[in-house]
Parts: structure tokens; sequence; C-alpha cells
């Protein structure tokens, strides 16, 4: 059944009762030829109807006529072993070879599309998915190898493989579709490495199909949907035929959201607030309003009106995230344009309307099947310290950022490896960084991965918490948290890094570590520090204040990760450990190198004495406190200020 080698000379006269029968003659290797070529990306099941509606579209329109010039099929030559080849075949091959590399192409927006770019109309199938049967590892292997070459070196491996052409025959028959460098095609087919002979196996057979249902239920909603919209029509053709303006004459109410004025003019993508690339460097605000206006896609006008058409109305489909006591609410006004571009298999769209952050996400090719995503972020009263970098793209376990366009360097440093130095962060043109590990994303704590950015004589540290804004990480005291730096500060947040998984989702702001004590251990075990870890989020309310007792902990010689600290107390909701209260106290049972137990307590500078009740009675004078006690013993700690009030420990 497999054609023989042909070399091409003239252009001959095709019958078309000649074609006729070379197409029902070899109408499963043109489908087959035809499936193979078409860019998988499409999906299996569209691909299996597209290959034989280009197998049924191969025949010529006359009764006996030359070809044109652009659908020239070279005259085949007698092989060497003397056996003639079906000039017929030759044709609707052509044909096929041809419409295949169209339908592979993208489609512009100022080109009419051709018949082969469009969803077949023949044949039709409704209610059924169809798709060839599965092979084996080494099928998996080639549609993954042939997925990642472009349409005309497909063409050329299947011409190959399927159609046993050599080489100067596979460059003549290119070049007779349309291919504008078969040359660069063959060196690009020379990539795949399976063999040949998987070419003929059923996973790449579109003419031995196998059936399954649709989404049954999709296709259901779909169907009321319809139902519903269509009663819709029918009353408001009712009340539009009503007398007066078809809404009643007494009817306060405004009109629906749709048929609002406001409200149209912000779903308009001509009416998007846009920031020119320099406006930033004059500006006198340096947040998320100096952020211009960025991307490959900024001038797309269907996918800007998707994303602001699934932002006033999401639909079932749509994927949502907010982050606590963010409104979901229609744009108010035309909002600002962060950001439109293509990320990888994603296209986004970022927009700022003063108090959120919104990201509208959708699969690039527009596919409805895969449905969309929309997340909300509260990030008002944001300054150049918060707004200096957002969340572009979430994948399996990875994460990329858009910085701000005053950031001048990005790098990567692991938070719990503090003495390792940071690897620098690639960016784009458009500040979009490569792709990073998610913290602790598979339930552990053996990375974690920050952002580094230098932003003019500041170096911020950001981490990913599962929002669209990373949390900025501070050190120091309440009242002047700055950014860390130094080797004693990555060495505290080292241990503190794994925490901060109990403040994911939560709508944190910024993050501020501080070493409030430091204590003698008893019996000579060494010197502890003590820690408050305070969450500040974007609404003020929802704060998280952790308590830390870190005990030395004997670090690898080759700066290896250290292991966390341990959580004395918490609280929300509290001001202990911020700008209001600042101060604390907590306290922990320890246990000694040689055995014993001992309640310490450590409290901030402000607290003149320390006492514990209870199961362990105990006095200190200062703001430490060590008293033994037994294994399982709880004890009740109170603190005096210097003025003479009495606080409480954190809870």
């Amino acid at each position: 059944m497999r054609p023989q080698p042909e070399v091409p000379s003239a252009v001959a006269p095709v019958d078309v009762e000649q074609a006729g029968a070379a197409l029902v003659e070899h109408y499963p290797r043109l489908v087959r030829l035809g499936y193979l070529v078409l860019p998988p990306s499409i999906g299996r099941s569209r691909r299996v109807l597209t290959a034989h509606s280009l197998a049924q579209r191969s025949l010529p329109l006359g009764r006996r006529a030359a070809l044109a010039a652009d659908d020239a099929i070279p005259l085949p030559r007698r092989p060497a072993d003397g056996a003639a080849v079906d000039p017929g075949y030759a044709h609707v091959r052509q044909r096929v070879l041809r419409t295949a590399l169209e339908a592979g192409r993208p489609l512009r927006r100022l080109a009419w599309p051709r018949r082969s770019q469009l969803p077949p109309l023949l044949p039709l199938v409704w209610g059924l998915r169809l798709f060839p049967h599965s092979g084996g590892a080494g099928e998996l292997a080639l549609e993954q190898a042939l997925s990642a070459l472009s349409g005309p070196a497909r063409a050329a491996h299947v011409l190959r493989g399927l159609e046993g052409l050599r080489d100067g025959e596979v460059r003549r028959v290119l070049a007779a579709a349309g291919v504008a460098d078969p040359r660069a095609a063959l060196v690009e087919a020379d990539a795949v490495a399976a063999p040949y002979a998987l070419l003929d196996s059923t996973e790449f057979d579109p003419c031995s199909l196998q059936a399954r249902p649709p989404d049954l239920l999709r296709r259901h909603r779909h169907v009321r949907a319809a139902l519903a919209g269509v009663a819709a029509l029918l009353v408001c053709g009712a009340l539009l035929g009503l007398p007066g303006n078809g809404w009643g004459r007494d009817m306060t109410s405004a009109p629906l959201y749709a048929r609002n004025p406001a409200a149209e003019r912000a779903l308009e993508p001509a009416a998007l607030r846009r920031v020119p690339p320099a406006y930033w460097l004059r500006s006198s605000r340096t947040d998320f309003t100096a952020w211009p206006t960025r991307g490959d896609r900024t001038d797309d006008t269907r996918l800007l009106r998707r994303a602001l058409a699934v932002w006033a109305r999401p639909g079932r489909a749509v994927r949502s995230s907010t982050t606590p006591a963010t409104p979901v609410g229609p744009p108010m006004g035309s909002p600002q344009l962060l950001y439109a571009g293509e990320v990888g298999r994603t296209a986004v769209v970022l927009f700022y309307d003063g108090l959120r952050v919104v990201r509208y996400a959708e699969a690039r090719d527009a596919d409805p099947a895969e449905g969309a995503a929309l997340d909300f972020a509260r990030v008002d009263s944001a300054d150049a310290a918060s707004a200096g970098a957002l969340v572009v793209t979430r994948g399996a376990g990875t994460v990329r950022y858009l910085t701000a366009p005053w950031v001048r360097r990005a790098s990567v440093r692991d938070l719990l490896v503090p003495g390792r130095a940071a690897r620098p962060l690639h960016r784009d043109r458009d500040g979009v960084t490569d792709a990073l590990p998610v913290p602790a994303a598979d339930g552990g704590c053996r990375t974690w991965s920050t952002v580094e950015v230098r932003e003019g004589a500041s170096t911020r540290l950001l981490t990913d918490l599962g929002e669209l804004a990373p949390a900025r990480l501070t050190s120091g005291p309440p009242t002047a948290p700055h950014d860390v730096s130094g080797r004693a500060e990555r060495e505290s947040w080292a241990r503190t890094a794994c925490l901060l998984t109990a403040m994911r989702s939560r709508g944190v702001r910024s993050v501020n570590s501080w070493p409030y004590a430091r204590q003698w251990l008893p019996e000579g075990n060494g010197s502890a520090q003590w820690l408050c870890t305070r969450a500040e989020t974007w609404r003020g309310t929802g704060s998280r204040v952790l308590a830390q007792f870190q005990a030395p902990s004997a670090q690898s010689a080759a700066g290896g990760a250290v292991p966390p600290g341990a959580v004395a107390a918490r609280a929300e909701n509290s001001p202990a450990c911020g700008v209001r209260a600042p101060r604390v106290l907590a306290g922990v049972l320890w246990k000694s190198h040689g055995g014993r137990w001992y309640v310490l307590a450590a409290g901030s500078t402000e607290f003149a004495s320390l006492t514990t009740s209870g199961g362990v009675a105990g006095r200190a004078r200062g703001h430490l406190l060590a008293v033994p006690a037994r294994a399982g013993d709880r004890a009740r700690l109170n603190g005096v200020l210097a003025d003479g009030s009495r606080v409480g420990a954190l809870r």
C-alpha cells in the first residue's frame, strides 16, 4: 500500500475521475498523513474531523483541467524498479498536504482566514468525541516530538517515513505545497529520533476510532441556558412592546448593568487607562499608578474585552480567587491596564482600579473549554516598597512575577540557606521573570525561594504567600522595620521562613521579624534568641503574631539549612509587636542537654520584672526569666512594665 518514490518534473493535467479513484483507494493513508501534519494543539477530536475533511476536499473542481500555478503537481517519473506512480494520488496527496499546512498557521487579525483554518463543516459529529486508539510509550514520545516541530518539519518527517520519499523529492513536494524553506524543514525534522515504523501505529490512525461522550453536565447546562435565554428574549420582547419606553413610567431604579452608560464605558477596551513607559520617572507617586502598560497583547481588543466582561460578570466556568475582605464587583470606572501578554501557554491581563489588582488568565488560544481564571487582590495604600512586583502566572509548583519599572535587578535567594549567595533572576523586556519554585509547594519546607529586588539604593526581599501581591520581608523593631540585610538577619529569617505557611492566602502585605531578646540558657547550654514575627494585612485587620524561641543550632559547615524555631505563642488581631504596642512577652518549657526542665521566658526591654504562677512559681527582675520545672508543668506568665502596669503573655 506504500506509494513508490517519485521524482517530479513538469506539470500535468489531472482527471477528476483518476483523482477520485486514487482518493478512494488510498483514503486511510491520506487521512493519516493529514492527521500527522496537523498541529497537535487543536486537540485529538478536532484533528480527526479536520483530517477527514481535508482528504474529502482534495478532489479537483473541474472534470479535466490543468492545475493553477500555485496548485502545481509534479509529473511522477518512473522509478528505478519500473513501477509507475499514480498522478491522481500525487495530486490528492499534494492538496491534503497544502491544506494541512494552512490549517496549522495562526490566524491573523488583518487577514481573512482560509477555509482549512476554520473548524470543519463536514464530516459533522454531534454528541460524541472521536479519537484514535492509544498507543504505547514510543507513540507518546513521537507525538511529543512532533508537537515541538513546525508544520513544514512535521510534513517533512511524515513524507520521509510514511511516504518513503527521499530528501530531494521531499524538498520538491514541500516547495509545491507552499513551504518557503524546504531545506530548513528537513534539518528541523532530523531532530526526531523515533523510528518511522511508529507512523503506522493505531495511535495515528484516524480511521480506526473510539468514541466517548462530551461533558454531559456542561451540555445539559448549555441546553438549560439556551432555553432560559429564549424565554428571556420572549419576555423582553413583550416588555419592549408595552406603551411608553418599555420599562414602565414609574421605574425608579437604574437600568440593568449592561445598559448603564457608565458601566458600558468601564467595559470598553478603548477607555482603559494606559501609562506611558517613562511616566514613573516623573510621577509624584511611586506605586501601581506609575506602572507603565506592558505586554505584547496590549492592543488585542478581543482579549481585553473578554477580560473586562469576565471581571464584570464571571460565569460558572471561571475559576476565581480573592484575598480576604476584597470586593469582587465590576470595575469602578475605567481601570488602569498594567499588563496584557502571553506567558508560556497562558494569556494574562492585569488591571488596577485604585483599590484592587485584578488578574485575568485564559488559554493562549482562547479555548473556552479550558475556562478562565480571575483573581482579586486588595492593594490600597501601596507604596514603592509594596508595589515592587505582582504574580503574573502560576504553574505546577512555580510562579512568575511582573516587576515594577524601577526594579534595576532581580535575584533569587533561598531563605533557608543564609550562607548561600543570591543567584540572578532573568527577566524579559517587559519585566516578567523566569519561573521559580513556590515556597513549600509540596507541603514540606526544604527550600524557600524569595525574590530579592534592587530598587535604587534599597534591596528588598519578597516572598510568595499564595496571592497576587508578594509579601515584603523586614527585620527590626516595630517602630522602625527595615529591609533584611546582613548575615545575622538572614540567619534569623532562615529559622522563621517555614512558619510563614500559616500566613498563606490571608492578604498579607508585609512580615516583620523582630529579635526582641537574647537569653543565656541554664547549665551553659549557650544562648537562645527570642523573636516576634508579625504579619500585617492590606485591609488592616486579620494580623497574625508569632513569638519564637530559637535555641542554639549547629548549622552545617557548608552553609546548609537550619531547623525552624519553636512557636512559643501566637495571636490574631493583636496589637503586640506592632506600632501601637511595640512589646511582647512569651515563655516555653525547655529541656537542657543534661535532661533537666526549665520554664524560660523573655519580654521586650520595656518589662521591669517577670513572674510565673500556677504549676511553676518564680520571679525575676528584668525582662528574662529561667525557673526549674518538671516535664508537663504548666505555668501562668505575667510581667510588669517600667511604669508599673501589668501585661500578660502573648496568647
